[in-house]
């Protein structure tokens, strides 16, 4: 999404109720959480919020820890507790694991017992992920990754892989997914679109499953309660910690995006007009 400026950045806002249309469920002074309108506009002191998008934040949430979670940790769930079924002892490899999806991946893979192969690029992401208490990691910038997974799996692939990135790594990632496994899009970091040959999923038996978690919102509204009561429950219990990668003000803002955009951030950018 490409959009002319000026626009005010900000997909997730979190905050207390200072106004409400006439329908509206939530009541002035109510704390909230949710995707701002279009998905924009939540870098600024006042944000716009939907009464289908928005949820209530519990008073004992930290807001900053939410609004790190609330888009990443609830993509993972949805993406491995709804359109997929991960169980105690699956091998799942995350692409991309030191991001904010992929570290939400791999903490959450991690509490439901699977195996985790945490793949990321450089030797600072590689310790992050190390941090997130995945079981292997693999530095895809210095290692083959098809070598390097299919020796740890003894040659049989992963029963799971979670692919934010796209491009070359999902090819590479296809041809790791072992028989009857899952091959979870999430989405293309990469910039590139990737094409899977039908041949090939016909041969390995192995799914290709979309994870479009916004999609239930207008569709079936069920998997978010599950879904924020688990993830808040895994905060509460500290069996899962949000990767904030800086917290910054209005003065800090361009910077943080740029690093955002050179991919140099690890975890979220959370933005706090009060900082």
């Amino acid at each position: 999404v490409r959009l002319d400026p000026p626009f005010v950045a900000g997909m997730t806002a979190v905050g207390i109720v200072e106004e409400t249309g006439p329908d509206s469920p939530f009541k002035v002074g109510q704390r909230l959480i949710g995707p701002t309108v279009d998905g924009f506009g939540g870098y600024a002191e006042e944000a716009l919020l939907t009464n289908v998008t928005a949820e209530p934040l519990p008073l004992d949430i930290d807001a900053h820890a939410a609004a790190a979670m609330h888009i990443t940790y609830s993509t993972s769930w949805f993406a491995l507790h709804v359109r997929d079924d991960l169980k105690a002892g699956d091998t799942i490899l995350v692409l991309a694991a030191a991001g904010g999806v992929g570290a939400a991946a791999v903490e959450l893979a991690r509490v439901a017992g699977a195996r985790v192969i945490a793949a990321a690029g450089g030797p600072e992401k590689v310790e992050v992920c190390r941090g997130l208490g995945a079981d292997e990691v693999i530095d895809y910038e210095a290692e083959d990754l098809y070598e390097r997974v299919m020796a740890l799996t003894d040659g049989a692939g992963v029963d799971v892989v979670y692919d934010p990135v796209g491009g070359k790594y999902f090819d590479i990632a296809r041809r790791l997914v072992a028989w009857e496994g899952r091959l979870l899009v999430i989405g293309f970091a990469s910039g590139d679109i990737p094409q899977a040959p039908a041949n090939h999923l016909l041969v390995k038996n192995y799914s290709l499953v979309g994870v479009h978690m916004g999609g239930y919102r207008t569709r079936n509204r069920e998997p978010f309660e599950r879904c924020y009561e688990a993830i808040y429950g895994l905060l509460r219990d500290e069996r899962i910690h949000p990767l904030i990668d800086s917290t910054v003000g209005f003065d800090g803002l361009p910077a943080a995006l740029k690093r955002l955009a050179d991919r140099q951030t690890v975890g979220r950018v959370i933005f706090d007009p009060r900082s």
